[in-house]
Order: structure tokens, then sequence, then C-alpha cells
């Protein structure tokens, strides 16, 4: 059971579906529907299996996540039916979305902080604690991946994924992200599918884009949405 809130009426032009980060809740996302609902979107936010009210034993890193956002979608297309669908992921979020079988059939993809795949991802925050040799440490991690959750290394590659989806997507990263780093976003703009935007946030580490720079993360996020959701 994936709990969650919508916000909104049939008479909104679109939908978005907001998705939080790891350890997140929809929560977090309140300030983000906010402001979509003032500029005439229905707003769906949910809490991700193992995350606020939506009970599950494990985080999977996007794995089963792709699943609850999935079962978003679905919803907004009955709930809504006939009315373009965005979907914004913010880290855990957009590995979700990314990592979605078969593609989640929306209209707009916004995919904020994504980590390219799960040994990347690894080594960059032990990194971050014990600095650059503890990458070295990251296969004693992910070697426990299939036994304790179901998935391999290869069931968590949102940079492979992104080089099928031909949905717009809006890539956003941090300059001074450390848990994705802005190489790798970099990088995961350059393989993935046309169309796609690439937008920095100069100086922004791997936290909430909308509080670090309000006017500009709306501005960047509403014209985007208003170009793909027609």
């Amino acid at each position: 059971m994936i709990h969650g809130w919508l916000i909104g009426t049939e008479t909104n032009r679109a939908v978005v579906i907001l998705q939080h980060g790891i350890h997140g809740s929809r929560n977090d996302l309140v300030s983000r529907a906010r402001f979509l609902f003032n500029a005439g979107y229905a707003v769906l936010m949910f809490d991700f299996q193992g995350h606020g009210e939506s009970q599950a034993p494990h985080i999977t890193f996007g794995f089963l996540e792709s699943r609850d956002s999935q079962a978003a979608v679905t919803f907004a297309k009955t709930r809504f039916p006939g009315k373009p669908i965005a979907v914004i992921g913010l880290s855990l979020g957009a590995a979700a979305a990314a990592l979605a079988e078969p593609q989640l059939n929306v209209q707009a993809l916004v995919l904020e902080m994504m980590y390219p795949n799960v040994v990347e991802a690894t080594k960059d925050r032990i990194a971050m604690r014990l600095g650059p040799p503890g990458r070295l440490l990251s296969p004693l991690l992910t070697v426990q991946l299939h036994w304790r959750l179901g998935c391999t290394t290869e069931d968590l590659r949102p940079i492979a994924s992104v080089e099928k989806i031909t949905v717009p997507k809006l890539i956003i990263a941090g300059t001074e992200d450390r848990d994705t780093t802005f190489a790798e976003s970099k990088e995961i703009f350059a393989r993935a599918a046309e169309p796609k935007t690439f937008v920095p946030f100069e100086g922004a580490q791997h936290q909430d884009l909308l509080a670090f720079a309000p006017d500009r993360y709306k501005k960047t996020i509403l014209d985007f949405l208003e170009t793909q959701l027609k």
C-alpha cells in the first residue's frame, strides 16, 4: 500500500507527479506542490515503499521503487483521463522514474541529482566519509545487493536507462554535488536520448534546489512544463 496526497481537480490543465529522495517522504515536496498547484497543475506526491507511511522491509535504490512510479502514473491517468502528465524525481525519485520498465507513459521527465549507477553512487558516498581510497571498498557493499535486495548492479543503472527514454527530459544538477558528482551528471546528460535539456545550479550540493535558488528553480521547472505539457 502506497500512501500519498493528491491536490487538484479535473479542471487542472495537467498533472505533475512528485517523487522524493532517499530517506525522505512526500512531506519534503509540499513547497514544490504549492507553486505547481498555483501555476495550474494538479499534483500527486507519495511515499515510496520503505519511506514515510509506505511500509516495506528494504529500500532498493530505485529497483522496486520504479514500480511505485508506475503505480502513481496509472493512478493519475485513471483520475485525470486524457490529461498530460509529468514526473519530477529527486535523487532516488529520479532513478525510480528512469528505471521503470516499461518506461513511464508520461509527457515529460525532470531528473534532479540522479545517480548514474549504483557502483559509482556507492563509491561517491564512501569517498565522502573515508576519502578517495575508500572507493575501493565499494564491492563489499554492492556484492550484497542480490541476496539482500533481490537485484544486481545491472538492475541499478539509470545512466543506461536514459539512453532509451525519448520522452523530453530536463536533467538538473548541482555543480558542487558530491553524492552525484557534476561530472557524472554531465555524463548522464551526454548519454541521454533526445530531446533533453541540462540545467546546472552553480554552487549547489546534493540538496533541495528549490530552497537553494527558489526563483531560478521555479522558472526552470515552469518553463519546461509549459513547453511540454500541452
